[in-house]
């Protein structure tokens, strides 16, 4: 299982000069990736294109930017330009996001997100592998190219899939699934078995199942635990993390994060890895230097 780092965290207070420190720090320590997020923080892509092309030996990813805000044309654009800037290490993640943000914040119907997913692979994948499309469907309309710079390669799609039709969805027509808030029971269960079967049947490679979750190497479980009931209950009211959670038997967020000593996290790290994940892109939620050295180093011992 390969381990990246996901600085999406910082982006509620976002630094740019912090971010190319912890990419470059990430890099320099070996880890295979760097995740951010996108929703109404900083451009994601935009950041990696600036930041992630002066850092070598490390990928970069999007986890995840959401679909309705950007017709799928113009994501392609914006994802290809950004790939052939760090000189094709980028993967796109996509995902719906969630009804309270499209509707209550963009004012956008949140109507078949099925549906709507959909379509927008029909355009987003061909403008992404071969940089054209010729595609009309009931909601979204692509008809043309994008000109590339010659040697940029197409970039790994992944989507945010949780439940049945959208891990089909996500078999069938991208590289797999890039998850948050998925525990290992539910990995092993639901997510893995039914992406694997959809990208077979479609003839395509195994997929890449990328887990995220909140981790901290800690004595004070206590403390981090109440720290994360805090940052992390909004999760717990979300329908498709809200059934995710049920699957695992999580009553809380927190009790799907991995939060306790070095043992207690490493068990769970290979629990996640046997369960069908191909990544883990950690979401550090540390405390105190001591809290942050031992996760790192616990993560890097993964390399």
């Amino acid at each position: 299982m390969r381990i990246g780092i996901n600085a999406s965290g910082m982006l509620g207070n976002p630094d740019l000069s912090r971010l190319e420190a912890q990419m470059r720090t990430a890099a320099e320590q070996g880890f295979h990736s760097f995740w951010l997020a996108q929703a109404t923080t900083i451009d994601a892509l935009t950041v990696i294109a600036a930041l992630g092309r002066d850092v070598p030996n490390i990928e970069f990813g999007t986890a995840v930017v959401p679909t309705y805000p950007r017709h799928p044309s113009m994501l392609a654009a914006q994802a290809m330009t950004a790939q052939a800037i760090v000189g094709g290490r980028l993967t796109l993640g996509v995902g719906l996001s969630h009804k309270v943000l499209i509707e209550g914040y963009y004012g956008m119907s949140f109507d078949k997100p099925i549906r709507h997913m959909r379509e927008y692979l029909s355009i987003l994948m061909p403008l992404v592998d071969a940089g054209s499309v010729d595609f009309e469907g009931e909601t979204l309309t692509g008809h043309g190219a994008i000109t590339m710079p010659a040697e940029t390669k197409p970039c790994d799609v992944l989507v945010a899939a949780l439940g049945s039709q959208m891990l089909r969805l996500a078999g069938h027509r991208t590289e797999g699934t890039v998850l948050w808030m998925v525990g290992e029971k539910t990995i092993a269960s639901h997510i893995a078995p039914r992406i694997h079967d959809a990208a077979a049947k479609a003839g395509r490679p195994e997929p890449r199942i990328v887990a995220s979750l909140p981790i901290c190497v800690t004595e004070d479980e206590a403390n981090i635990r109440n720290r994360a009931d805090r940052a992390f209950a909004m999760y717990g009211q979300l329908p498709s993390y809200r059934a995710m959670l049920d699957r695992e038997g999580a009553e809380t967020p927190t009790d799907a994060g991995i939060f306790g000593n070095e043992a207690y996290v490493r068990d769970r790290l290979n629990a996640i890895a046997e369960a069908g994940a191909t990544e883990f892109s950690a979401v550090e939620f540390c405390r105190t230097d001591d809290e942050r050295e031992n996760t790192r180093e616990l993560l890097r011992s993964f390399l």
